[in-house]
């Protein structure tokens, strides 16, 4: 790999670790769920692209980075969508209050 490359790649993802930190930080408190729901769509794409990248790397013979890349990608996207939905319950659980519970 050339070191420009590899040089303009590491910029490129600590300048998007930067921006995405600004953005959060940013985001009122009514907006999270919304966000939250758009989060666990883009984490259902990424889990379908590192599937997609586990069964390429395990049909090539190649087991090592690209492999174990596909696989924590594949965990860090379901604890995103796991976590996502779980906290999208419990608030609408809070907004719902009793209605849900008493019914």
């Amino acid at each position: 790999m050339e070191p420009e490359f590899l040089i303009a790649n590491v910029t490129l993802f600590i300048l998007a670790i930067f921006l995405g930190f600004e953005l959060i930080t940013k985001v009122p408190a009514t907006l999270h769920t919304p966000l939250m729901s758009g989060a666990n769509a883009i984490s259902g794409i990424s889990i379908i692209g590192a599937l997609i990248g586990a069964n390429v790397a395990y049909e090539g013979g190649s087991t090592a980075v690209s492999g174990i890349l596909a696989f924590v990608a594949v965990v860090l996207a379901m604890i995103n969508v796991v976590g996502g939905f779980a906290v999208t319950n419990r608030m609408l659980n809070m907004i719902a209050g009793k209605k849900r519970g008493g019914a």
